[in-house]
């Protein structure tokens, strides 16, 4: 709703434009009053100021006719005032501004625009208020914000309206948020979007009513939410008969907004900085006045300022060298940005102080603040100086010295340790201020003027505060899969025969090196080293190679086995008519390693402040020395070790710069004269990222697979298909390796534990 205020005033002569100034209200009035009765509309007679038996204020408006409705109307805290809306009806009172002697009315403007008057409360402190018909009066009764009100006596924005019927909604979830710029935004979320919301402000409180809707019994809760850094102290939804009402507790300056997405409705509490030099204050930009309409021929400018000031109730104070007229036609703006334009056409300037606002030529404004700056740093010379004492409970007194000034010094007399900070240019303390510090009591001893020490207080309770805690759990986990398969193969044959009637033999075995056998002699057995010929080898009382199971590297063709072969079987083939042997072996292998590696450090740390821990194994080597020096033990670390520096964010989140370091024995290096060094192997993360209190995130992981295939064979022989195998030994392996690095942090908890 916007006020209307329409003065016209037309002058030949400009000698009389003040006497017509004053007299305007009157006169439209008058006017309007003529109009009223040749319309035959309703009009208000008399208006009377009472209190009430329980001490409320009660505005009784007396109308020459009983209306039908009662007005209409609103309240705005910041100023404080409630403006009731009465239509088709016009202003009997002959007066269009009244001064009440009330605890909570201070004033009272009646303002008649074409056939609606609206009648202005200028309170003293805010207050709700309800309405009543009683004949032809009209009662307005004013409550303090403290005391409840009826609900149907209240102001509500109907925010959405409920849809007939008897359709019961459900709310389905309630959470809180912070905001980019600081606001506390409520999101709720409804079964649908045909839920009637209702919004209201009671006292310092905001009230929003959800119209019938029921409450999920794990949703009715209070919720905390003072630790957010937003306005909002407390959100509280609870069940009201078939609706559901939420409570919510702002604090400071602050205004509100609500929208509704779909099924989701969010409602936004934001903070208003108190601008003293603004006239109206809020967040939002522009002019946040009532409106106005001015129409002015050759006014002064003193007078339309005097207009100004009976509507809004401002006290406006106007310096002797505002002079001058103007002529002004303004419609339907808000009354401050016509008081702007008012002083940007002359010229003026304002200050703002209270409900005072002083108004002068811009550059006399300057002077005098100018000069109540030089006065003030002239009293702070001379002012008397005091020494007070501090008690740092949390903070060193030496860091906190160190933030009231950079000039610090040590000084004649005092103690080992002690140290003096005095005042200057970028400094909390005044030119002849000095802070002293005894680091064994930790008490910071300021002389200064009260003023700044003042300073020094609220630095103090601001700074001297816990530091909270985080505590930070690191999984590395090592995960490995290994797998391989081998096959190896031994083959031999030897043949023998004679010519030339037995006076030559000729045999062929693996090798011409000569071959063991093994002969008993009743219970031993006894080995020997001769060249057997063709013949023996067949020879029945001589087992190939000595005796059953017994086999010489030498005597092989193919000596391909494998080593720890977890299984061998061997076949020997032997014909003793024409001796000729041949043996067989075959050797498998296949293993799967499969294990994980868990190392879980743990540590806690202070806000902002770095902690490291590590475990591992310091390995001693030893370099080589010179002639003019002996050969030196050395060390070298292979340890898992965990760096991490927390910063707690205002919406309990934790901003984490991390280096984790995990290191491992390698090979040794060879570094001359017969001395090794060991090689490391690390794998390490060096990263920064941020994580909700008691999340879990993965900073990293790396992954290796390793895949061999290796054949060993004799050429040519081994690539035959299917007989080749008898030429080769064959492998394949498969090493997958796997890091993952885990990181917890929780925010601690300040407990406190009676002792009784």
């Amino acid at each position: 709703m916007s006020a209307i205020l329409a003065v016209r005033v037309r002058s030949a002569a400009a000698a009389t434009v003040r006497s017509v100034a004053i007299g305007l209200a009157a006169i439209a009035a008058l006017v309007s009053v003529q109009v009223a009765w040749a319309q035959g509309t309703n009009s208000i007679d008399q208006v009377t100021v009472s209190k009430g038996t329980s001490g409320r204020t009660i505005v009784k408006f007396t109308l020459r006719n009983a209306p039908t409705n009662a007005p209409a109307g609103f309240a705005i805290a910041n100023p404080a005032r409630i403006a009731l809306d009465f239509l088709d009806t016009t202003n009997g009172l002959g007066a269009t501004q009244r001064q009440i002697d009330d605890a909570s009315l201070r004033s009272m403007n009646v303002v008649q625009a074409g056939s609606r008057t609206r009648v202005v409360f200028n309170l003293n402190r805010p207050q709700t208020y309800e309405t009543s018909i009683e004949g032809n009066a009209v009662l307005v009764t004013l409550f303090d914000q403290g005391e409840a009100l009826d609900a149907t006596a209240q102001v509500v924005q109907r925010f959405a309206e409920a849809r007939p019927g008897d359709v019961q909604h459900v709310l389905r979830d309630v959470d809180f948020r912070r905001g980019r710029n600081g606001e506390g935004r409520i999101v709720v979320d409804m079964s649908d979007a045909a839920t009637g919301i209702d919004i209201r402000q009671q006292g310092r409180q905001l009230i929003v009513e959800f119209i019938r809707t029921s409450l999920p019994r794990n949703l009715e809760r209070r919720l905390d939410v003072q630790d957010f850094g937003t306005p909002v102290v407390s959100v509280e939804t609870f069940a009201q008969g078939p609706n559901t009402r939420m409570v919510i507790e702002p604090k400071g300056l602050w205004e509100h907004s609500a929208y509704q997405t779909d099924n989701r409705f969010i409602i936004e509490i934001k903070p208003v900085q108190e601008d003293p030099n603004r006239l109206t204050q809020g967040t939002r930009g522009g002019y946040k006045g009532e409106k106005v309409s001015f129409n002015f021929q050759s006014i002064d400018v003193r007078s339309v300022l005097q207009v100004i000031a009976d509507f809004t109730g401002l006290n406006i104070i106007t310096s002797d060298t505002v002079q001058g007229s103007l002529t002004l036609r303004l419609k339907d703006i808000p009354w401050d940005q016509a008081l702007d334009i008012i002083l940007q056409s002359k010229d003026l300037d304002m200050r703002k102080s209270g409900n005072v606002v002083r108004i002068a030529p811009r550059e006399e404004l300057a002077i005098r603040e100018k000069q109540q700056l030089e006065s003030a740093a002239q009293i702070s010379e001379l002012e008397p100086m005091q020494v007070e004492s501090f008690q740092l409970n949390y903070m060193k007194a030496g860091d906190f010295a160190n933030l009231l000034s950079t000039n610090r010094q040590q000084q004649f007399g005092l103690g080992a340790g002690q140290t003096a900070t005095t005042g200057g240019q970028g400094s909390i303390l005044s030119k002849r201020g000095v802070a002293f510090v005894d680091p064994r009591t930790n008490v910071l001893f300021v002389q200064d003027t009260p003023a700044r020490l003042e300073e020094v207080r609220r630095m103090i309770r601001q700074l001297d505060v816990p530091i909270r805690q985080v505590l930070i759990e690191a999984r590395i986990v090592i995960a490995g899969d290994k797998f391989s398969r081998q096959l190896g193969v031994r083959f031999g044959q030897q043949t023998g025969f004679s010519f030339n009637r037995g006076r030559y033999s000729v045999g062929s075995t693996g090798s011409l090196n000569t071959q063991p056998t093994v002969r008993t002699e009743g219970d031993r057995i006894v080995r020997e080293t001769r060249t057997p010929t063709p013949f023996e080898i067949a020879s029945p009382t001589v087992a190939p190679y000595g005796y059953p199971g017994y086999s010489d590297p030498q005597a092989l063709n193919i000596n391909l086995p494998i080593a720890n072969a977890a299984g061998q079987l061997a076949m020997t083939l032997i014909n003793l008519g024409s001796g000729n042997l041949i043996n067989l072996e075959l050797s498998a292998l296949e293993a799967e390693n499969r294990g994980k590696v868990v190392s879980s450090p743990r540590v806690i740390t202070a806000d902002n402040q770095k902690a490291q821990i590590e475990q591992g194994t310091e390995i001693p080597y030893v370099t080589p020395g010179t002639s003019n020096s002996p050969a030196t033990v050395q060390f070298k670390k292979a340890v898992l070790r965990l760096d991490v520096t927390p910063q707690i964010t205002p919406d309990n989140r934790i901003i984490m710069t991390v280096e984790v370091r995990k290191d491992s024995v390698g090979s040794y290096v060879q570094v001359g004269q017969g001395f090794q060094v060991p090689a490391i192997d690390t794998k390490n993360v060096v990263t920064q990222i941020m994580v909700n209190n008691g999340d879990t995130a993965v900073i990293g992981g790396i992954y290796e697979e390793t895949i061999r295939n290796d054949v060993d064979k004799v050429p040519y022989l081994g690539d035959i298909p299917l007989f080749g195998y008898l030429f080769k030994q064959t492998g394949r392996s498969s090493e997958k390796t796997e890091l993952l690095i885990f990181l917890t942090p929780r925010v601690v908890k300040e407990t406190m534990s009676a002792v009784k």
